[in-house]
């Protein structure tokens, strides 16, 4: 392949493990200690990475202020489809990020818990009761295989477990995306009000 002339064997070996990678998971962040050399390579050779991903209709968007890379598709090829609570915790995450970003330095860390999750969660008034443990489980190790956050510890029932959130949340949820989904929450909300309100005129 021209494009990648002048590579050693093992720097093309690279680039293919990579691209696959990023079909996979969209994003790669400086953040993730055991991924840092991916990031680095990357910024390397964009220009390969962008012409060959290019071919395919995927865009590749670097933002090094972050420190993240992500593949972007225009024909919305390969989405993946959150489910409600997926995307309510995914919201509530972004939320929590800037809220902790603003209490900390510019190179710190954002770590939450889930207990801070379901405060957030149970201050939006969707619902009275917590997230359940399963659906939490699910949202948290899904949104770790796509690089938006890691799980600091083992136990991931407890309150008090730690989530880092890396900056690639501010990629996958914009402002513009937070506007919408808090458009979305409130229907759902009245819709979940409405419902209550017809049960209990039924009950009567």
């Amino acid at each position: 392949m021209e494009l990648l002339e002048g590579m050693l064997q093992r720097e093309k070996d690279e680039f293919k493990r990579l691209c696959n990678r990023l079909l996979s998971i969209c994003f790669v962040c400086k953040a993730d200690i055991a991924n840092r050399a991916d990031y680095y390579f990357i910024i390397k050779h964009k220009e390969c990475f962008s012409q060959y991903l290019n071919v395919l209709g995927y865009r590749l968007e670097i933002n090094e202020e972050y420190g993240v890379i992500q593949l972007t598709n225009a024909q919305n090829y390969n989405r993946v489809n959150l489910k409600l609570f997926e995307s309510i915790i995914l919201l509530i995450l972004r939320i929590l990020y800037d809220e902790k970003k603003r209490e900390l330095s510019v190179s710190d860390e954002v770590i939450v818990t889930q207990g801070d999750i379901q405060d957030r969660y149970l201050s939006l008034k969707i619902r009275e009761k917590m997230i359940d443990k399963t659906t939490m489980r699910n949202a948290l190790s899904l949104f770790r295989r796509f690089r938006l956050i890691e799980v600091l510890d083992k136990n991931m029932s407890n309150e008090e477990s730690r989530i880092l959130i890396y900056d690639s949340i501010l990629m996958a949820v914009r402002v513009e995306d937070i506007k919408q989904a808090f458009e979305k929450l409130e229907i759902y909300r009245k819709g979940q009000e409405e419902n209550e309100e017809i049960a209990e005129d039924e009950a009567d």
